[in-house]
């Protein structure tokens, strides 16, 4: 990458780049290296922008390098590459086929409804990126991921985060895509004496966890800088790049930005000694590029940062994605098919060939079964998804010992109604100072009635804790391939915050922002309120998205109901 001619960095000497000029600059950036980059996340409708993003990045990249779209339900056969199996039953031998990632090498991959797909596919793409090898060819590739931006559905967070680039281009029409001459080059400034120090110090300031960011940053400098030494400017530009749009707060006064207050100016410090400098001072963020970088953030994610609710990308595949990915299920026959995408049914397939195997021995003059691509017959998989109830009670002092034997009442029955349907339970309880797992999912009923019954009250009302721990357990049980639902019984009336101290105003807090984690995880839930007047458990469920039902007018009906309308 060292060799690679410095790039014109958008806006030098000039206003801040917009968008589209953003944009730009990535897509020749990804071209000029598109495994180095890994690719973009590009949010945007279908339509001329779009497609004329995408025609500069392909017009950046030298002729002939090979540009693949990813078809909708692709099997794995396709995508990774095996046997050819209709070219080795002709010929008798095993006659390989390349994938399509192995096809892509040294070039691109575009996934159109990124925010559907698979969640098998994207692990497997995020492994391919990883290694840059699938089954044992090269596949060092750039991914474009188009995002069209359903509110409801998002980009597994695991694929986004292995690209470089996240390009927002919603709303951008025709107008904002005048294209704009690069400004003329900058004389060389100082070099940067830590250029990965700096940017690993930037995404600390900006809550970026993920190591990353700070990488992908480092390459995107190293590419914009060309021959020359990494300097301030690149680490701007790969700041406002790559690391702005994965910013999940803003930074703290210590960090570098300056206070606004009214005192009076503080005395500036004395110089230290040149020998007891310390060198981690070299990698705090100075005033200029963190300005620089928070400049970049996009409006709404700025939004959300001063509100404190960043936007939570789900690391899940879209609702449509994870059926189409579905190849399980008990067979009720089967049907002429291709076996790349769907499961080869042999016995069906020699079926099919048998009666015509006199007249093709004759044409073809074998002795073997001859087969054909006609004869190929696909298996017919009818699905039952199982679904798990994650039970979160309230055990703590504020439902009192009657109500909570109401509650216990109500999941046991809700418990018989699961077990009639062969599906799963586990049972969450919160009490005290946190929330702790009774009853790891489970279709025996037996242990769930026990671990109820030995359900002790008392203590503060941990609810955030609660909400969190069900939202791992459902998490967890939609990774498995189950589909989760979440009962919550409580009067909602939190007093403990999650870090275990006591203070109805901060637990409250705490116990909303859960319940909006929840409901942007896309989890189906129910809110049954065991309290007397009913506010703060309805204020809970409205934050969840949750269907909302009261415990003292809910007879057995009205809860059975209730969960399977949840489910």
């Amino acid at each position: 990458m060292t060799g690679t001619p410095r790039l014109p960095l958008a806006g030098e000497g000039g206003s801040a780049p917009g968008r589209w000029e953003d944009a730009c600059l990535a897509a020749r950036l990804i071209a000029a290296d598109p495994p180095a980059c890994g690719g973009a996340v590009l949010r945007a409708a279908p339509g001329p922008v779009r497609e004329g993003w995408l025609d500069i990045l392909r017009a950046a990249m030298p002729p002939g390098t090979p540009w693949r779209r990813l078809p909708p339900g692709i099997g794995d056969d396709a995508l990774l590459g095996g046997l050819d199996l209709a070219a080795t039953l002709a010929a008798g031998r095993p006659v390989p086929r390349a994938g399509l990632l192995s096809e892509a090498n040294g070039g691109i991959v575009v996934v159109p409804m990124a925010e559907r797909l698979p969640a098998g596919t994207a692990s497997r793409l995020a492994a391919a990126l990883d290694t840059g090898v699938v089954s044992d060819r090269p596949a060092r590739f750039g991914l474009i991921l188009l995002d069209e931006g359903e509110a409801d559905e998002a980009i597994a967070e695991a694929l986004a985060d292995r690209l470089a680039f996240r390009l927002d281009l919603g709303g951008l029409g025709r107008a904002g895509m005048s294209a704009r001459s690069p400004e003329p080059e900058r004389a060389d400034g100082p070099a940067e004496p830590d250029p990965a120090g700096r940017l690993c110090a930037l995404a600390e300031a900006f809550g970026i966890a993920s190591l990353r960011g700070p990488i992908l940053a480092a390459r995107v400098a190293r590419l914009l800088a060309g021959e020359r030494s990494i300097g301030r400017a690149e680490i701007v530009a790969a700041g406002r790049l790559v690391l702005a749009p994965r910013a999940t707060r803003l930074p703290a006064p210590e960090d570098g930005v300056p206070d606004t207050g009214d005192g009076p100016p503080a005395e500036p410090p004395e110089e230290p000694p040149a020998e007891l400098t310390d060198p981690a001072a070299a990698q705090v963020p100075d005033e200029v590029v963190l300005e620089a970088v928070r400049a970049a953030i996009p409006p709404d994610l700025l939004d959300q940062l001063l509100s404190g609710q960043a936007r939570l990308a789900g690391a899940k595949a879209g609702r449509v994605g994870q059926m189409a990915a579905a190849r399980t299920g008990r067979p009720v026959g089967s049907r002429r098919g291709d076996p790349r995408r769907e499961r080869l049914d042999l016995l069906a397939t020699l079926r099919a060939a048998a009666p015509w195997q006199a007249v093709r021995r004759r044409e073809e003059e074998a002795r073997r079964i001859v087969v054909r691509r006609d004869d190929l017959r696909v298996r017919i998989l009818r699905q039952r998804t199982e679904t798990t109830t994650v039970f979160c009670v309230d055990a703590s002092g504020s439902a009192a010992l009657e109500r909570l034997a109401e509650a216990k009442g109500a999941v046991e029955l809700l418990l018989a109604e699961a077990y009639v349907r062969r599906d799963r339970v586990a049972l969450v309880a919160f009490r005290g100072v946190g929330a702790e797992l009774i009853l790891p999912p489970t279709r025996s009923l037996t242990r769930a009635k026990r671990g109820l019954a030995g359900l002790p009250g008392g203590g503060g009302t941990p609810l955030a804790a609660g909400i969190d721990a069900a939202v791992a357990v459902a998490l967890g049980v939609r990774r498995g391939g189950s589909r989760p639902a979440i009962v919550l019984l409580t009067d909602g009336r939190a007093n403990v915050g999650r870090s275990g101290e006591g203070g109805r105003g901060q637990a409250g807090t705490e116990a909303l922002q859960a319940a909006r984690t929840l409901r942007a995880a896309g989890l189906s839930s129910l809110v049954i309120d065991t309290g007397n007047r009913g506010e703060e458990a309805r204020t809970v469920a409205d934050a969840m998205g949750a269907r909302y039902l009261r415990l003292p007018r809910a007879d057995a009906g009205q809860l059975s109901a209730a969960v399977r309308a949840a489910l």
